[in-house]
Protein backbone atom coordinates (compact mmCIF):
# COMPACT_ATOMS: atom_id res chain seq x y z
CA UNK A 1 0.00 0.00 0.00
CA UNK A 2 2.83 2.40 0.82
CA UNK A 3 4.40 1.65 -2.55
CA UNK A 4 1.13 2.46 -4.32
CA UNK A 5 0.81 5.73 -2.41
CA UNK A 6 4.41 6.64 -3.24
CA UNK A 7 3.78 5.93 -6.92
CA UNK A 8 0.63 8.07 -6.91
CA UNK A 9 2.42 10.94 -5.21
CA UNK A 10 5.32 10.67 -7.63
CA UNK A 11 2.81 11.22 -10.41
CA UNK A 12 1.78 14.50 -8.76
CA UNK A 13 5.25 16.02 -8.66
CA UNK A 14 5.60 19.45 -10.18
CA UNK A 15 6.20 19.45 -13.90
CA UNK A 16 8.69 22.22 -14.48
CA UNK A 17 8.45 24.78 -17.21
CA UNK A 18 9.64 28.33 -17.42
CA UNK A 19 6.71 30.55 -16.59
CA UNK A 20 7.67 33.75 -18.35
CA UNK A 21 10.30 35.37 -20.54
CA UNK A 22 12.38 36.21 -17.49
CA UNK A 23 12.63 32.49 -16.65
CA UNK A 24 11.93 33.14 -12.98
CA UNK A 25 9.00 30.79 -12.31
CA UNK A 26 8.57 27.04 -12.29
CA UNK A 27 5.00 26.31 -13.33
CA UNK A 28 2.67 23.35 -12.95
CA UNK A 29 2.06 21.89 -16.38
CA UNK A 30 -0.85 19.81 -15.11
CA UNK A 31 -2.70 19.06 -11.89
CA UNK A 32 -3.96 15.91 -10.22
CA UNK A 33 -7.21 15.47 -8.32
CA UNK A 34 -5.76 12.70 -6.11
CA UNK A 35 -6.00 13.89 -2.47
CA UNK A 36 -2.69 14.56 -0.75
CA UNK A 37 -2.16 13.46 2.87
CA UNK A 38 -1.93 16.40 5.29
CA UNK A 39 0.88 14.70 7.16
CA UNK A 40 3.39 15.29 4.34
CA UNK A 41 2.60 18.96 3.71
CA UNK A 42 4.15 22.11 5.14
CA UNK A 43 3.06 24.97 2.88
CA UNK A 44 1.42 25.97 -0.39
CA UNK A 45 1.52 28.60 -3.09
CA UNK A 46 -1.12 29.68 -5.58
CA UNK A 47 -0.27 29.67 -9.28
CA UNK A 48 -2.36 31.90 -11.54
CA UNK A 49 -2.19 32.44 -15.32
CA UNK A 50 -1.73 36.19 -14.84
CA UNK A 51 1.61 35.40 -13.19
CA UNK A 52 3.03 33.86 -16.36
CA UNK A 53 1.96 30.22 -15.91
CA UNK A 54 -0.49 28.54 -18.28
CA UNK A 55 -2.89 26.99 -15.77
CA UNK A 56 -4.29 27.91 -12.36
CA UNK A 57 -3.15 25.55 -9.61
CA UNK A 58 -2.37 25.19 -5.95
CA UNK A 59 1.22 24.08 -5.46
CA UNK A 60 1.51 22.13 -2.22
CA UNK A 61 5.01 21.93 -0.75
CA UNK A 62 5.91 18.78 1.13
CA UNK A 63 8.14 18.46 4.17
CA UNK A 64 10.78 17.13 1.76
CA UNK A 65 10.43 20.28 -0.40
CA UNK A 66 8.70 18.50 -3.27
CA UNK A 67 5.99 20.42 -5.12
CA UNK A 68 2.63 18.80 -5.87
CA UNK A 69 0.13 20.47 -8.19
CA UNK A 70 -3.61 20.37 -7.56
CA UNK A 71 -6.65 22.11 -9.08
CA UNK A 72 -7.71 25.22 -7.15
CA UNK A 73 -11.44 24.44 -7.08
CA UNK A 74 -11.61 21.00 -5.43
CA UNK A 75 -13.07 20.87 -1.89
CA UNK A 76 -10.15 18.87 -0.48
CA UNK A 77 -7.68 21.44 -1.87
CA UNK A 78 -9.60 24.28 -0.22
CA UNK A 79 -9.73 22.33 3.06
CA UNK A 80 -5.97 21.72 3.06
CA UNK A 81 -5.30 25.41 2.36
CA UNK A 82 -7.54 26.36 5.32
CA UNK A 83 -5.81 23.80 7.53
CA UNK A 84 -2.34 25.08 6.61
CA UNK A 85 -3.47 28.67 7.19
CA UNK A 86 -4.86 27.71 10.58
CA UNK A 87 -1.65 25.89 11.51
CA UNK A 88 0.33 29.05 10.84
CA UNK A 89 2.47 27.23 8.32
CA UNK A 90 1.42 29.30 5.34
CA UNK A 91 4.08 31.83 4.40
CA UNK A 92 3.76 32.78 0.76
CA UNK A 93 0.31 32.76 -0.83
CA UNK A 94 1.43 33.57 -4.36
CA UNK A 95 4.49 33.10 -6.53
CA UNK A 96 6.94 35.93 -6.10
CA UNK A 97 5.46 37.21 -2.83
CA UNK A 98 7.81 35.89 -0.16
Amino acid sequence: MATLRAALLAGLLLGCARGNDMGSLDCCLSTSSIPIPLSILKDYQVQNPDQGCRIPAVVFITKRDKKLCAPQDLPWVKNIKKWLNHQGKKKSPHWGHH
